[in-house]
């Protein structure tokens, strides 16, 4: 079942709402335009705030309905979060979408919410605020993610291995971002 449920949790993560909403109401393909990532943040530079919600949404859902599924069916914690790392897996590189995905952020949340709501509040809240700190998405990612390891390695040591390699894939995503953040030339809101 272990494996099924991780087929199926990358299948589901391949979905990239950026991707269908931007075909779907007639907006640039966000891989195409602005920071060129499928994900809320460009969507919200390309197409408003409405269909950044909307895939902000889909996004977060794709990350938790796994974990949850899982969750349901008795599986261990760890397996849990491999499912859960198997649907991000699938919104980074989308099997439907030629491998060239987002960067995970909003899936990973889901992701930990399903898991351990106390990381994913920790984690969501740190974004924000680091938000609203600095107006830069590509930051407040880089610094929520891997805010949750210590809270995991103390409460849910279990997950720790699989939400590790979460933040490094997540980390790695946003190499470009991190390069650009320290020249100075990481877009703003």
């Amino acid at each position: 079942m272990f494996w099924l449920l991780a087929l199926l949790a990358y299948l589901l993560g391949s979905l990239s709402f950026a991707i269908v909403l931007s075909r779907l109401s007639g907006s640039p393909d966000p891989r195409a335009c602005g920071s060129g990532n499928a994900g809320a943040t460009n969507m919200l530079r390309l197409a408003g705030r409405k269909l950044a919600i909307l895939t902000l949404l889909g996004d977060l859902c794709k990350g938790l309905l796994p974990v949850l599924i899982a969750s349901l069916i008795d599986l261990s914690l760890q397996q849990q979060a491999w499912i859960g790392l198997c649907a991000v897996i699938g919104h980074l590189f989308p099997l439907y979408f030629r491998f060239r995905g987002g960067k995970g952020v909003a899936t990973a949340a889901g992701m930990l919410l399903g898991l351990y709501p106390p990381a994913a509040l920790l984690a969501i809240s740190a974004w924000l605020l680091t938000f609203y700190l600095t107006r830069t998405s590509s930051l407040a990612a880089l610094i929520a993610t891997p805010l949750t390891l210590p809270l995991l390695a103390w409460r849910e040591p279990e997950a720790l291995l699989p939400i590790s390699v979460l933040t490094a894939l997540i980390v790695w995503r946003h190499r470009g971002n991190l390069r650009d953040l320290l020249a100075g030339r990481e877009r703003h809101f």
